[in-house]
Formats: C-alpha cells, sequence, structure tokens
C-alpha cells in the first residue's frame, strides 16, 4: 500500500501544481472583483503551449536547450522526497532538509543560466534580480528549518513533521514565528508579490518572467509547469512541516481520507493568502527586498532564541 502511496506523490506534483496556480488566479480575481478564468486555465495553456513550435535564438547553447528538462526535473525530484500525507515513504531516508535546499538550488542555478545564455538584456536582468534575491532568501529559508530541527532534534523532514505532531504544542511559538520567515521565502522563492509579478512582462518589474522571454513552445510549457511545481512544493513544505496535523501514520481508510481533506484545506488556506497579499499591496521596489527578506530571517532568529 506505501507502494502505491509513493507512486502518487510522485505523480500528484505535477499534476496538481497547474491546479494551484489556477485556484490563486480565480481567487485573486474575486478579490479584484472579476469574473477571471476558469480554475483548470492553466492546464490549457501547457496544452497550447506543448503544440507549439519553438524559436530558438541561433546564439544559444545546449544550457538553453537542457534547462527546462533540468529544472522541471528538480522540481519533480524534491517532490518525490517530501511529506505529503504518508509519513511512511520510501523516500523518508532521503528526505534531509539540506538535500532539499540544495536540489532547489540546482533549478535556481539553471534557470538562471538559461536566462544569460542568449545573451539578452532581458534575460540577463531577470538572473541578475533571480540570483541576489534567491541569496538573500537563502539564509531566512534554512533557519526556518533549522527551527524545526531543533525543535524535533533532526534534520529529516519525515522525523520533523512526526516529532511535532506529538510536541509542536510545547514549541508553538517558535514555530509560528519560523512559519511566518517561511512563508516570506516563499513568497521570493517563487516570484510572488511584493517580490516579483507573476502577471506581467514590464522591463522595470519582471524578474522571473524576463528569464523566460526566449522560449517558446515545449520548453516554455516545462519553464512554466515547474513555477507551478515549485510553488506547490513549497506550500507542501509550509503546510506540512509547520502544521503537519492530518499526516498518516499507518494506512486506513478514515485515516485517508482525513489526510487528504486536512492537506486540502491547509493548501486551500495558503492559495487565500497569496492571493490576499497579491490583490492588496503593490509590488516593491527592487532595493527594498532585502529589508523584507531580513524580517523573515529575523523571525527565525527569535524563534531559535525561544527554543533555548
Amino acid at each position: 500500500m506505501h507502494t502505491f502511496f509513493d507512486i502518487l506523490q510522485i505523480l500528484l506534483i505535477p499534476l496538481a501544481s497547474p491546479l494551484i496556480t489556477g485556484v490563486i488566479k480565480k481567487l485573486k480575481a474575486k478579490f479584484q472583483n472579476r469574473r477571471g478564468a476558469s480554475v483548470f486555465q492553466p492546464y490549457r495553456d501547457l496544452w497550447k503551449l506543448f503544440h507549439k513550435d519553438e524559436v530558438i535564438s541561433q546564439d544559444a547553447s545546449w544550457i538553453f536547450r537542457l534547462a527546462p528538462c533540468i529544472v522541471f526535473a528538480v522540481t519533480l525530484a524534491v517532490g518525490a522526497i517530501i511529506p505529503l500525507i504518508d509519513l511512511a515513504t520510501f523516500a523518508a531516508p532521503a528526505g534531509d532538509l539540506l538535500t532539499v535546499i540544495y536540489i532547489s538550488a540546482i533549478g535556481t542555478f539553471f534557470l538562471a543560466l538559461a536566462g544569460l545564455d542568449t545573451g539578452s538584456a532581458f534575460g540577463g536582468f531577470g538572473s541578475s534580480r533571480e540570483m541576489t534575491v534567491s541569496a538573500l532568501a537563502e539564509g531566512g529559508l534554512l533557519f526556518s528549518f533549522l527551527v524545526l530541527a531543533l525543535v524535533a532534534g533532526s534534520a529529516n523532514l519525515f522525523s520533523i513533521a512526526d516529532s511535532i505532531l506529538t510536541t509542536g504544542n510545547f514549541y508553538l511559538q517558535p514555530i509560528v514565528l519560523a512559519g511566518i520567515g517561511f512563508f516570506i521565502v516563499l513568497l521570493a522563492e517563487n516570484g510572488r508579490f511584493p517580490f516579483d509579478n507573476p502577471a506581467t512582462h514590464l522591463e522595470l518589474t519582471m524578474i522571473h518572467e524576463a528569464m523566460l522571454l526566449e522560449y517558446s513552445g515545449r520548453r516554455l510549457a516545462l519553464m512554466e509547469w515547474a513555477a507551478a511545481n515549485k510553488l506547490f512544493v513549497f506550500m507542501t513544505l509550509g503546510a506540512n512541516l509547520f502544521f503537519p496535523w492530518g499526516l498518516m501514520h499507518t494506512f486506513s481508510p478514515g485515516a485517508l481520507a482525513a489526510a487528504v481533506v486536512i492537506f486540502l484545506l491547509k493548501i486551500a488556506a495558503l492559495c487565500l493568502a497569496i492571493a490576499f497579499i497579491e490583490s492588496t499591496i503593490a509590488k516593491f521596489r527592487f532595493f527594498r527586498l532585502p529589508d523584507i527578506l531580513f524580517v523573515s530571517f529575523t523571525l527565525n532568529i527569535v524563534a531559535i532564541g525561544l527554543i533555548k
């Protein structure tokens, strides 16, 4: 039975991630008094891109051609080794927090290289901004996981979730502070407000989209799909590590139903929070972004102090 859940987890991340982006867009439209597109519109967009021809710059190297496959594969690899609904999976020994952080960094590295590869001005400043934000966010990401590792006495994500289920009430305040810090990093790593506007191509504002301007067709579809996967992975980490209620220890129909319902509620709450933020504030100037990421880092330092 656990093998079934292992396979389901590997497939669920890429199959459900476009729906997550569609739900966020729909909620944003509701907040802005618009009708908005269907929540299934991202699937239609991917289908359309997979059937379009590609135009590749003559200056592009193998990095530009392979980067979409690498970035997409990285999101699948990370999605396979994080707790989703079951705490007893074949991937549990591989689910180390440093493994997740640095496998994710590989995807960011190749995404930035792809933006630089064709030599376009847009790709260059997009890659520069992306690496700046990622470098500033890495401290907040690492220290938010460090809070959980100190609480659980382990760096394994599955052990962390299991430990917080049983002892988390004793460390509720530092876990909540670390969760807020992680949420700020989630917004930064996934190009959401106030760090980036995922729906614009304006020169002065775009970061992630600037690195994708040279892509088209199937490779652009893979890049957009990988971005959706990454968002879903980060939302899953936030939901199941900082608030791991509902995760299954042993299989039973009742436990499975409860795990799925609770997981969906947590993801829906995160979608609502992201949509609310993107509907109520404007994108910040690039030089103000370090201040926000410093807040994430500070919250995690305070959380560590509360544990000690």
